[in-house]
This record gives structure tokens, C-alpha cells and sequence, in this order.
């Protein structure tokens, strides 16, 4: 059992520097994509059986929980995650509200003002709704449409997030919006927990492990209101 507490580890937790974690914290037998590993964490050490530490195995997938993708996970000679640049997930971004009830559809993106090199975050019904059912995987989340990926890697958008466990919906645009978002190298991030979030502008700091070769990788997100 964690000692951690709760204002530590629970996603949505305030610190006094006003950083909000935005994290989905890693448990055993949480949920995951359908067919992906199922995510494992467990002692196989342990003080109370007379030993001198705990040891905690991991056994999942690098797309479990707050993740992020490398261009690797759709694009055969795509970049790593140990590649990736600093500045793609710390700094200023932009939390949207999308109130839509399938896919993010370019006419929902319209008016929006996209940048060249902004950081963005769809908030969506996923954020209560899909989290709400885990274990339950949700095939019903709300995604980003092939169309819409296409417009945010026209306007050059550097990063994007979502909240729940991919930016392609299950059995739609799932393959193709990654192709067409990572194909324009827009760093993605995925499974991000906004519940305490409103829209408007943040700073963000998300950093992902550094697993050299990755298609993905858990990271730690992070965000403050400006």
C-alpha cells in the first residue's frame, strides 16, 4: 500500500506554487486501451515478509495512463521519445472546452485562432464520463476527427492533448489522425485528467520518461492558470 498522500498523488491536486497535477495516477489493473497489456504494478519485495525494502514491478504498456506518443508509435522512421524537445510540453498552452458528443470535427475548431507552434488541450465530456468507468474501457470517448487533425497540423499547432487514452476514436480515424497529427510532427499528449480544469491560458510542464527508442512513454502532467 502507497504512502503516498493524497495531495501528492491524486490527479487534480493543488500545490501552494498553484501547479495543478493533471495526471492520472498509475495503479494496478486500471484502464487501458482494449488489447494493450494490461497495466500491472506490484511489490515483489516487501519489508513485511522480513525484508530490508519494498520493490515495486511495473508490467504495461508505454500508452498507459497520461502518456505521451513519439512520432515512432505511426510513423515507421519517425522520432523517439528520448528525442523529444524540451520546449514541445513546457510552456505556455491553451485549455479549449469542447462540447461535442463524438469527434472533434473542423467546423468545431473554427474561430478557434490557431498558432503556428501553439500548445493546445481539448476538454471534453471524456474528462468525467470516460474516466468515471474505468476499469471499463470506454469505446464511446470523444476523439479528434482525421479532418480535424488535418487542420491543426496545417496551422502548424506544435502540441495537443486530450482526455482520455487517445486522440483517434475506437474504430474511427483512429490510425489515420495519428498518422496525419504525428506525420506533421505535433507532439501528442493523452489521458490527461482536466475534472479541476477550466478553459482558458496555462503555463504546462509535462515531461515523459525517457525511454530511449520509445513510440510513447508516461509522463507527469502539470498546469498553472496564467
Amino acid at each position: 500500500m502507497s504512502t503516498t498522500t493524497a495531495t501528492e498523488s491524486a490527479p487534480g491536486a493543488i500545490a501552494s506554487t498553484g501547479w495543478v497535477d493533471v495526471t492520472v495516477p498509475l495503479s494496478d489493473g486500471m484502464v487501458h486501451w482494449e488489447g494493450d497489456p494490461e497495466c500491472r504494478i506490484f511489490r515483489v519485495v516487501k519489508m513485511e515478509d522480513g525484508k530490508p525494502c519494498n520493490l515495486t514491478k511495473l508490467e504495461m504498456s508505454a500508452h498507459t495512463g497520461t502518456h505521451m506518443d513519439s512520432m515512432r508509435h505511426f510513423v515507421a522512421d519517425g522520432i523517439t521519445m528520448e528525442q523529444m524537445p524540451l520546449e514541445a510540453t513546457i510552456g505556455p498552452c491553451r485549455v479549449v472546452r469542447m462540447d461535442v458528443e463524438d469527434q472533434i470535427t473542423p467546423e468545431n475548431l473554427a474561430g478557434l485562432d490557431l498558432q503556428k507552434g501553439e500548445r493546445i488541450i481539448f476538454k471534453t465530456a471524456n474528462t468525467t464520463r470516460s474516466w468515471d468507468m474505468g476499469p471499463q474501457f470506454d469505446k464511446n470517448f470523444i476523439s479528434i476527427s482525421e479532418a480535424a487533425g488535418r487542420v491543426l497540423a496545417d496551422a502548424g499547432v506544435m502540441t495537443v492533448g486530450v482526455d482520455y487514452l487517445s486522440i483517434g476514436g475506437w474504430e474511427k480515424d483512429g490510425v489515420e489522425v495519428h498518422q496525419v497529427m504525428l506525420g506533421a510532427g505535433i507532439w501528442v499528449i493523452e489521458g490527461l485528467w482536466l475534472k479541476d480544469i477550466e478553459p482558458g491560458d496555462y503555463e504546462m510542464i509535462c515531461l515523459p520518461m525517457k525511454i530511449a527508442g520509445a513510440d510513447g512513454a508516461p509522463c507527469r502532467a502539470l498546469l498553472k492558470k496564467r
